[in-house]
This record gives structure tokens, C-alpha cells and sequence, in this order.
């Protein structure tokens, strides 16, 4: 029995995921990775309401009432919610204006993909940090005395230092480390940006000490990932979740609030931006910091953080928070309540 021959939409897919997507658009893996997997959910969708086989679907099949019955079966029947869902969306976009571009005589279809507006939900604030108390635990409950404790230690200590991203720390080589003062670390951030992010000398001294089994001036040394497992492979997101929550967890029983909140790998990113806006870093230099493409994802930080707006509040109003300030009045309920009827 003769192969089918690839349809004019295998061929394509083929070209978006190993020549558009990494080359001309420079996307990383962890985002090529999600775009994939939207796909595959879409042409299992396609084939189970179509009854043909994926790889007889076409780009025909690739239509606006299609994926808007698609996103509603990720609702629905997966229980995805509106983030995951409008991510979903962002991907079969990025694929849509690849197809046009290629493929002209199927415009109107694929500019209908793009017309499929974006759900707009609640946003969700980053409130999931850590409070001193249990950053103090999550190290606290590490035992440094074996070689996994002094990875797992060297690993939180970095993303608290650095804010990084999870996948940003686990892809960090030896040679990525710079041990002698200036201490610094290279990241490969989103878009495959480089930025450099200082770090703290004994940050330095624990990647030193972590890494000084395999620290040697040859060139194979200094392409080994900083953070492996037992098995000598590079650490995944999956087993950084399952350190936090085998070393948090068991600091914080006895209903404390770390057991309230969701916390994850990336809310020690939050934490870090959290902690540089109270020092008083500007919104520009964390922006940088963390590798952050607007601004104003710095900002919600700002709003999440009920200590800084105390802290506008009382430059407003510092006389409602405090002693009466140059000899004025403070400004109690009844005093409020006029002033404002005058504004």
C-alpha cells in the first residue's frame, strides 16, 4: 500500500516549525513547543469532527467557524481557561499570517482566522510571592550537606537573585557564569535576547563550590549545563516545580499563608521584582533586569504589591497615615469626605 502524499498543509507546517518559526522568527523552544502543541490539538479537533484521518486534512479545513468551535471545545471540554485559551489563539494567528504569506489564494480564509478576537477576562495580577518568612523557609529547609542540597540551594539563591525565568536558569552553561568580580550570569531571554544580570558574590561562591567537580579550563566543561540531575541531564521546569513544593511545603505547615497561595517556579521571579520596587530600584532598570519587552509588564507589579500602595498613599496623603505633618490637620473621615465634595 502506497504512502498518502503530504497535503499542501503538511508541507507547510513542515517549513513553519523548522524555518519560520526558529530561523526568521527567532522564537525559542518552550514557544515553538506551545505553538506545536496548539496544532496537534486543533488537527485531532479537525479529524474527529471531519471523521478523516490528520493526515488528509488540508488548508481548506483551516477555517474561522472551525477554530472558533475549536477554542469553545478548549473551554468547554478541556476546561481551559481564558489565558490558556487566548494563548491557543496567539499561535493559530502567528500560523494564519505565515499561510497568507505563502498561500495568497487562500487570504479571505486565513484573514478570517486572524479576525477571531482575543477573550478578554479578569487580569490576573502577580501576587504570588513570597514573603520574607518564606523565602527564610525555602532556604532554610534545604540541607546543604549533600550534593543535591547544594544544587538545590545554588538554584533558589539564583532565581531570588536574578529573577530569571525558570527555563532561563536551567539553560545556563558553566561558561555563562562569570565567578571573578564583576559576578555576573548570561541569560537567553525571550526572542533569544542576551542580557547580563549581576549577581551577588555569594551567589558566586555557591556556583563556584556547585560547580567545582566539573570546573576545568576545557572547552566540554564549560558547555555543561549548571543544574543537572542524578543522571547528569540538564534539570526540567518539572523538577524545579517538585523542589519548591518538597522543600516549601513542609516549613510552611500548621496554615500558614504559603499554603494559600499557588505558588510556583515563576513566583520567585515575582518576588524579585516585588522586592526591587520596594528598595526603590525605577521601573526602567527592573524592566531591563528582567528581560521584560514593555514596561509596562514591570508596572503590574506595582499594582500587586498592597505595601506600595500604601506607600503612594501615604505620599498623597501622608497626613491620613500618620502624625499631623508641618502642623496640619490630619485628615480624618469626616475631613475626607468634605474635601472630596469640593474637588
Amino acid at each position: 500500500m502506497k504512502k498518502p502524499l503530504p497535503t499542501n498543509l503538511a508541507r507547510a507546517l513542515f517549513r513553519f516549525f523548522q524555518e519560520y518559526l526558529p530561523a526568521q522568527r527567532g522564537m525559542s523552544q518552550h514557544t515553538i513547543h506551545s505553538y506545536r502543541d496548539t496544532v496537534l490539538l486543533l488537527l485531532r479537533y479537525t479529524a474527529n469532527e471531519a471523521r478523516r484521518k490528520i493526515e488528509a486534512i488540508a488548508l481548506g479545513d483551516f477555517t474561522s467557524e472551525r477554530v472558533i468551535r475549536f477554542l469553545r471545545h478548549l473551554e468547554t471540554e478541556r476546561h481551559n481557561g481564558i489565558a490558556t485559551r487566548n494563548a491557543r489563539l496567539a499561535g493559530l494567528h502567528t500560523l494564519a499570517r505565515f499561510l497568507i504569506a505563502h498561500f495568497p489564494e487562500h487570504m479571505a480564509t486565513f484573514q478570517g482566522v486572524l479576525g477571531i478576537p482575543f477573550k478578554r477576562g479578569t487580569q490576573q495580577l502577580p501576587v504570588d510571592c513570597l514573603e520574607i518568612a518564606e523565602v527564610e523557609a525555602l532556604l532554610g529547609g534545604i540541607n546543604q550537606g549533600t550534593p543535591s542540597g547544594r544544587r538545590d540551594y545554588a538554584l533558589f539563591a539564583l532565581m531570588l537573585n536574578t529573577g530569571a525565568r525558570v527555563q532561563e536558569i536551567l539553560n545556563l552553561k558553566i561558561r555563562d557564569v562569570r565567578f571573578d568580580p564583576p559576578h555576573q550570569v548570561r541569560l537567553l531571554g525571550k526572542g533569544n535576547k542576551v542580557r547580563l544580570c549581576p549577581i551577588w558574590p555569594r551567589t558566586a561562591k555557591l556556583l563556584r563550590e556547585l560547580t567545582s567537580a566539573t570546573a576545568t579550563t576545557s572547552d566540554e566543561a564549560a558547555e555543561a549545563y549548571l543544574f543537572q540531575n542524578r543522571r547528569g541531564e540538564p534539570l526540567t521546569r518539572f523538577g524545579v516545580r517538585y523542589l519548591l513544593r518538597k522543600y516549601l511545603p513542609k516549613r510552611l505547615a500548621g496554615g500558614q499563608t504559603g499554603l494559600s497561595k499557588r505558588l510556583h517556579p515563576h513566583s520567585l521571579r515575582h518576588t524579585t521584582a516585588v522586592y526591587l520596587l520596594k528598595a526603590g530600584v525605577d521601573f526602567a532598570t527592573i524592566s531591563h533586569w528582567l528581560g521584560h519587552a514593555n514596561i509596562n509588564t514591570t508596572m503590574r507589579y506595582a499594582k500587586a504589591d498592597m505595601d506600595l500602595k500604601r506607600q503612594a498613599l501615604s505620599q498623597v496623603f501622608p497626613e491620613t497615615l500618620g502624625a499631623p505633618v508641618g502642623g496640619k490637620m490630619r485628615l480624618d473621615g469626616t475631613e475626607i469626605t468634605r474635601w472630596l465634595r469640593h474637588l
